[in-house]
């Protein structure tokens, strides 16, 4: 694989970043970074490597512009979930192309949009592109951790870096989702928090060879149950409604009406019940959510604990303070139980549209079909940590996706890829954001 026009094909150098096993924990993204490096550097762009581990580096690349605008920061994390217990049809680190596709860890979330921000930075840099102001191009470490080591870790520690800047591209958005024959492409401008539990149920113990009712481990077994079969209470966010109320003016009747019915708070969760597939998208955007995601319990088999705790992934819709979140899951649970908030990241304050109309024109040109909307992501990403330097973050990393690929199925699961085809396409409209982002 020749380097030196690397940029051209995105898809290829989605391979190459694929083949670095940056598994988080522990993350060792050194290599994948220095190789990264060394492709920057190669296409004559100057960079620099800041660290708080050197086995955990971070990478600045600035492309300098002609200072008409303040500069526009591009960003994305190199570290990956891990692929532990999982059925791959192609190993996870080889980065095959099959089928139309680049499969592998990180494929979607988020190598491929690190390949395709690389690329739109060296080929303006290759072609002679003056941008309106500088590009920094920020390739981060440990964004599936919390990114101690990495955005976190910038922000606190070399805010510097990132003088002057107010918008910023990163995860996830831009991609087409089909709705009742209609292309949109979701624009994120806003996303959920992060708020994790730690639930500690309490009960009698005993001999394992006595019967024992009522005890830690059948409360887990109703705490588990209930979270399975209900809902937190409903919640319209501000976004949450623009974004619903943006689809559902762009459909035909019935879905418009239907659509717009989950904004009433008493029919949120029937129409939810009733659309389901169709509208299963749309529950994370309306309700605080929390996933059992570890259980401990017991140090013998034939002991009965007294103690169990369960530790909940809880993620907190924009402007929610974490004793909601608390509250909702005491009252849900229905039972003596201690909750404790061990992590809560505060999310971005309400959005700064000002890109958004460059960004939703450049969509529409590329696909006449395309109806931009600007949407609440319900996970998180290091956008919460640049918002404390007054960034504001677009997730915009556009893709043409086949219609039956259930796209937000793939990430952290096996099998993920994402069509070669689509990177080329996004980076297209990427270098077309660095041609227009004065227009802000």
């Amino acid at each position: 694989m020749s380097r030196a026009s690397l940029h051209e094909r995105p898809s290829e150098l989605l391979q190459a970043l694929l083949r670095f096993d940056t598994s988080n924990p522990p993350g060792n993204e050194a290599a994948c970074i220095g190789f990264i490096d060394a492709l920057l550097t190669e296409s004559g762009l100057e960079t620099r490597i800041v660290a708080r581990d050197p086995d955990r580096p971070n990478l600045i690349a600035r492309l300098p512009g002609t200072g008409k605008a303040s500069p526009l920061l591009l960003y994305g994390h190199v570290d990956v979930a891990p692929t532990a217990g999982q059925q791959w049809r192609y190993p996870p680190f080889e980065g095959i192309l099959a089928d139309g596709f680049v499969w592998g860890r990180g494929a979607i979330d988020m190598k491929g949009g690190v390949a395709m921000l690389l690329s739109a930075l060296m080929r303006a840099r290759a072609e002679g592109i003056d941008p309106p102001g500088d590009v920094v191009l920020a390739v981060l470490a440990d964004e599936e951790a919390g990114g101690h080591f990495g955005a976190r870790f910038l922000v606190d520690e070399h805010p510097e870096l990132f003088a002057g800047i107010q918008y910023a591209i990163g995860e996830f958005g831009g991609f087409n989702l089909e709705i009742a024959g209609r292309r949109f492409y979701p624009i994120q401008v806003a996303e959920k928090q992060t708020c994790s539990l730690r639930v500690t149920l309490r009960g009698p113990g005993g001999h394992g060879a006595l019967p024992l009712r009522g005890g830690a481990m059948a409360g887990l077994g109703r705490l588990l149950e209930r979270l399975d079969r209900r809902r937190l209470p409903v919640h319209v966010t501000p976004v949450a409604c623009e974004m619903i109320e943006a689809i559902a003016g762009a459909l035909p009747f019935p879905h418009r009406n239907a659509l717009s019915l989950l904004l009433n708070r008493r029919l949120t969760d029937r129409v939810l019940d009733l659309a389901g597939k169709q509208a299963a998208p749309f529950d994370p955007l309306l309700h605080n959510t929390v996933n059992a995601t570890i259980v401990r319990g017991g140090a013998a088999a034939n002991v009965i604990p007294s103690e169990v705790v369960v530790e909940l992934d809880g993620r907190l819709l924009p402007g929610q303070p974490p004793e909601t979140l608390v509250a909702e899951v005491c009252a849900l649970v229905g039972q003596e139980v201690e909750i404790e908030v061990l992590q809560h990241d505060p999310g971005p304050p309400a959005p700064d549209m000002g890109l958004y109309a460059t960004l939703a024109a450049i969509l529409r040109e590329d696909d006449s079909d395309a109806t931009p909307v600007p949407m609440l992501l319900p996970g998180v990403t290091d956008a919460r940590h640049f918002a404390r330097l007054g960034i504001q973050t677009y997730g915009f990393l556009p893709m043409q996706l086949p219609r039956e690929l259930e796209f937000s199925k793939l990430i952290h699961a096996a099998d993920e890829r994402i069509p070669a085809g689509a990177l080329e396409f996004g980076t297209a409209a990427i270098v077309k954001v660095l041609q227009r982002f004065d227009a802000a």
